[in-house]
């Protein structure tokens, strides 16, 4: 790997883990794999969240994040030759765009018939697709039921509530997808969208304004339906096993 500084561009929001991201990218760059494997170990409650969201809904509860992220981990220890071309902006983006593939793999392994759709889910220069972004962020904003009766009236829902989605603005979508499901800043979620820092916050005002219209249609409202607007922490994101490999 060739040799160099990295000066803060290590993808952390700021404080003390910032400072030490900055210092393990700089060893990752001279091709310590330890510090890559504490970098991960950093990034990996955001990296699971972004699993958690973006996993199909018809594999939610079928597939463990912590194993989508351990495959993802190998991916990385893989590609750590490429690591200062490619984290060249931000270290978090680089291990957010391998775990994006990783599922993007996953969904057409687990789903069959469906893979030719799960192959177009997500692109290096185009990120998630619009109905990949759509479908994640109605299965997750529905409010949960028991009562079989329930079940089948939150699938109308659910498709109601998609295609309601499909009818923002695709960055306007995507920006509160990465803002308030994937929780990134908005300096990431503008480099992911190659727009600028104030396009972007000014994108994710917009958006929540035009969710909150979206939502009051629906049972529990716009409030009712952030309160299960984020994946539920059912498996330990700050678990580590990338010392396994």
């Amino acid at each position: 790997m060739q040799g160099g500084q990295y000066n803060g561009m290590s993808g952390d929001s700021g404080g003390y883990q910032s400072v030490r991201a900055t210092e393990l990218v700089n060893r990752v760059i001279q091709g310590d794999r330890d510090a890559l494997a504490e970098l991960f170990s950093i990034y990996r409650p955001r990296l699971w969240r972004l699993v958690a969201f973006r996993l199909h809904p018809q594999l939610q509860g079928r597939i463990d994040a912590d194993d989508v992220l351990q495959d993802a981990w190998l991916r990385a220890v893989d590609r750590i030759d490429s690591f200062l071309k490619d984290a060249a902006t931000s270290s978090f983006l680089w291990f957010r765009t391998i775990v994006s593939q990783t599922l993007v793999d996953l969904h057409r392994f687990h789903m069959g018939a469906q893979k030719r759709s799960a192959a177009r889910e997500f692109s290096i220069n185009r990120g998630w697709s619009s109905e990949s972004t759509s479908s994640a962020m109605s299965f997750h904003l529905q409010q949960p039921t028991k009562s079989p009766s329930s079940t089948l009236g939150r699938a109308e829902q659910a498709r109601q509530l998609e295609a309601a989605l499909q009818g923002m603005n695709e960055n306007d979508r995507e920006v509160l997808a990465l803002r308030h499901f994937e929780e990134l800043t908005n300096g990431e979620t503008a480099r992911v969208l190659n727009m600028t820092e104030q396009a972007a916050s000014a994108r994710y005002v917009r958006a929540l304004a035009r969710l909150k219209q979206i939502l009051e249609v629906f049972p529990g409202g716009f409030e009712g339906a952030l309160q299960f607007g984020f994946p539920s922490r059912g498996a330990r994101p700050d678990q580590d096993r990338t010392q396994e490999s």
